[in-house]
C-alpha cells in the first residue's frame, strides 16, 4: 500500500489555533484581552491562531500556549494538543527550544557590562574623594597664621576696625580707637559789618557787634493745598442688577456660595464644562445650563449649593472632602 501524499496529509491536518480563534470570537473577546489574561504578547498569540508555530521560541512553549488558551476558552486541552502535534509533526516530547541560546548571550553580556560600569563608577568615586581630600589639605595649609590669638580686633566709632596685640592695655586700645574719630569741623561765623547802632554807642564802651540770625526754616513759598475731589455719589442699583436673571425654559440654575478655598466644576447634560476654577471665601457663582448639571466640589464643607432657588444638601454626595452630584435629573 502506498503512503499518503504529503499534500493530502497537510490538507487533513487541523490548525488548533483556528479552533481557538473561533472560540474567542464566539465570546466576543478581542485578541489583546485574551493576551492580557494569558500574560502573553499579542504577537505571540497571533502566531498561535494563525498556525505560525515556527515563529515562537519552540514547540514546547507553543504546546503550553495551546493548553492555556484551551483552558481559558473551556475547550478540551488534550484534543487541541493532539491536533497541534499532528499539525506540526511532533510528538509529546516536543522539540528543542531554539531561542534559548539567542536569549542567554545578551543576558550574560548585559551582566558583564553592568559589572564593568559599576567598577568604573566606584573607581571614579574613590578618585574624586582622594582629590577633594588633597584640596582641603592644601587649603588648610595656606591659611594665614599672622593673626593668631595674640591679636584682638577693636572697632572704632567711625566703623573702621583696628588690630591691637593682646599685650597692649585694653584702655589704650579703646582710647586709640576713639581718638581716630575726628571732631566735626565747626562752621566759622564771620563778623557782621558795624551797623548804625554800633557807631552811635557811647564813648568809652566797647562796640557791640550784632550777628544776624540764620533762619532755620525754608524761605520757599508754601505749596498750595491739593484740591480735594468731591465725593462721588453712589449710583442707585438698577432693578436689573438687583434681580436675578430669569432661567430659560428647559434649563437649570446652580448657585454656589463659598465659605473657604474650594475647587469646583459645573458640567451640563451634554458633557460641556460650563465653569470651573478655584474660589475663595466670600466668592459665589451663578450658572445655568441644560440639566442634569454635574457639580464637583474639591472641599464639600466650603460650599453652599442651591438648584433653581432650592438649597441642596451635599452630605449624601460627599466622599472624604470631595463631593459629586447631578442636579435636575
Amino acid at each position: 500500500m502506498k503512503a499518503a501524499h504529503p499534500e493530502v496529509v497537510a490538507a487533513t491536518r487541523t490548525n488548533p489555533g483556528e479552533t481557538l480563534r473561533q472560540a474567542r470570537e464566539s465570546k466576543n473577546w478581542s485578541l489583546p484581552d485574551v493576551a492580557l489574561r494569558l500574560n502573553l504578547t499579542v504577537t505571540s498569540l497571533g502566531y498561535v491562531e494563525s498556525g505560525d508555530f515556527d515563529k515562537l521560541p519552540g514547540h514546547t512553549f507553543a504546546r503550553g500556549y495551546i493548553r492555556a488558551y484551551a483552558k481559558l476558552m473551556g475547550l478540551d486541552q488534550t484534543a487541541l494538543v493532539s491536533q497541534f502535534d499532528q499539525y506540526t509533526g511532533t510528538d509529546g516530547k516536543g522539540s528543542s527550544v531554539h531561542a534559548l541560546g539567542r536569549i542567554e548571550e545578551p543576558v550574560r553580556l548585559s551582566h558583564n557590562i553592568l559589572r564593568i560600569v559599576s567598577l568604573l563608577l566606584l573607581v571614579a568615586l574613590i578618585g574624586g574623594g582622594f582629590v577633594w581630600w588633597q584640596d582641603q589639605s592644601t587649603l588648610r595649609g595656606k591659611e594665614p597664621t599672622s593673626l593668631g590669638m595674640e591679636h584682638v580686633e577693636v572697632e572704632s566709632a567711625d566703623g573702621t576696625t583696628q588690630i591691637h596685640p593682646l599685650d597692649e592695655p585694653e584702655d589704650q586700645a579703646v582710647a586709640e580707637g576713639q581718638s581716630n574719630e575726628a571732631p566735626p569741623p565747626s562752621t566759622p561765623v564771620e563778623p557782621a559789618a558795624p551797623s548804625a547802632a554800633t557807631s552811635s554807642a557811647p564813648t568809652g564802651q566797647a562796640p557791640v557787634t550784632t550777628v544776624p540770625s540764620v533762619p532755620t526754616h525754608s524761605t520757599a513759598a508754601p505749596a498750595a493745598p491739593a484740591a480735594v475731589p468731591a465725593p462721588a455719589s453712589n449710583p442707585a442699583p438698577t432693578p436689573a442688577a438687583s434681580e436675578a436673571a430669569p432661567v430659560p425654559a428647559g434649563f437649570g440654575q446652580v448657585k454656589i456660595q463659598f465659605t473657604a478655598d474650594c475647587w469646583f466644576q459645573v458640567t451640563d447634560g451634554n458633557g460641556k464644562v460650563l465653569t470651573s476654577g478655584l474660589k475663595h471665601s466670600g466668592d459665589s457663582i451663578d450658572v445655568s445650563g441644560k440639566p442634569p448639571l454635574a457639580v464637583r466640589l474639591g472641599v464639600a464643607r466650603a460650599a453652599q449649593v442651591s438648584y433653581n432657588g432650592q438649597p441642596v444638601d451635599v452630605t449624601p454626595f460627599t466622599s472624604g472632602q470631595t463631593a459629586r452630584m447631578k442636579l435636575g435629573q
